[in-house]
Order: structure tokens, then C-alpha cells, then sequence
């Protein structure tokens, strides 16, 4: 595991990876499960890769969750874009009147949270969530709690 660290730099991870998670053992469990869902061990996570994460695999939304790993047109994503797209979901820093006002707007801050949410739903990427888009949710998530109904009785 160590070697595999210092073949990607390790370092220069924890220096980036400093300005969107905390603390050093934060970063060095993510670069962990990271290197446990590279089946390929190629440094990179393909779709496929994500598919097999069970709470994905069971969400109704996982395949839009999977998708937002992933850029347009790309079909893996890097330790560094993954760090990107896990930072959208850690909470709220209360500090934020506080930060450093050049370093920009942090991307677990609300806003960027709220952004992420919407491209969510917003599949054509028109910065507009239509009807349609919201009934195909409002469908996955419907036939999710049918099938958890069904399975309490």
C-alpha cells in the first residue's frame, strides 16, 4: 500500500486534497477505499467500479450519483476528481463568514451543495429541471419505497 502511495505522489494529494477534507487519516481512507474499488488497478474508477458499491447499487438515484463522478464524455475518474464529488456531501462548515475570501467558495458550502443537487435531476444539463425530468425521480423513488413496502408485509 505504501508503495502504491508514493507511485501516486502521494504528497501533492495530501496538499490538495488539504484544502477539501480535514485531517491526513480523512484523506488516507478515502486514498484506501479509492485503491479497493480499482478493480482494474490502473489508479482510475470506471462506472462499473461504482456499480458494485451495495448502497449504490440499492439506491434509486445511484446510477445519478454514479454519474456525477464522471465529466461529460469521460469514463473514469482519478483520485483527485473523486475527492471532488465525495466533498460535495461533507457537511456544512459553520465557519464559513470566516474563511479566506480568496480562496473561493468551499464545495461542501451550501450553495455548491444545492448546485450538486440539481445537476442531479437536471439530466440534459440545461440548467432546468422539466417536468419530465422530475417525474422519471419522482417514478424511481416511488417504485423504491412500493418495493420496501412490500417486503415489511
Amino acid at each position: 500500500f505504501s508503495d502504491l502511495l508514493y507511485k501516486h505522489n502521494f504528497s501533492e494529494i495530501i496538499q490538495r486534497a488539504s484544502k477539501i477534507f480535514v485531517s491526513h487519516s480523512q484523506i488516507t481512507r478515502l486514498y484506501s477505499r479509492f485503491h479497493s474499488l480499482d478493480k482494474g488497478e490502473n489508479g482510475a474508477l470506471s462506472r462499473e467500479d461504482f456499480q458494485r458499491i451495495p448502497e449504490l447499487a440499492i439506491n434509486p438515484l445511484g446510477d445519478r450519483i454514479i454519474n456525477a463522478f464522471f465529466p461529460e464524455g469521460e469514463d473514469q475518474v482519478n483520485f483527485r476528481g473523486f475527492m471532488r464529488t465525495l466533498a460535495h456531501f461533507r457537511p456544512v462548515e459553520d465557519n464559513e463568514k470566516n474563511k479566506d475570501p480568496s480562496a473561493g467558495e468551499p464545495l461542501n458550502s451550501r450553495n455548491n451543495k444545492l448546485l450538486f443537487a440539481f445537476r442531479l435531476y437536471d439530466l440534459d444539463r440545461d440548467d432546468k429541471i422539466s417536468r419530465d425530468e422530475l417525474l422519471q425521480v419522482l417514478e424511481k423513488v416511488d417504485v423504491e419505497q412500493k418495493m420496501s413496502i412490500r417486503f415489511l408485509h
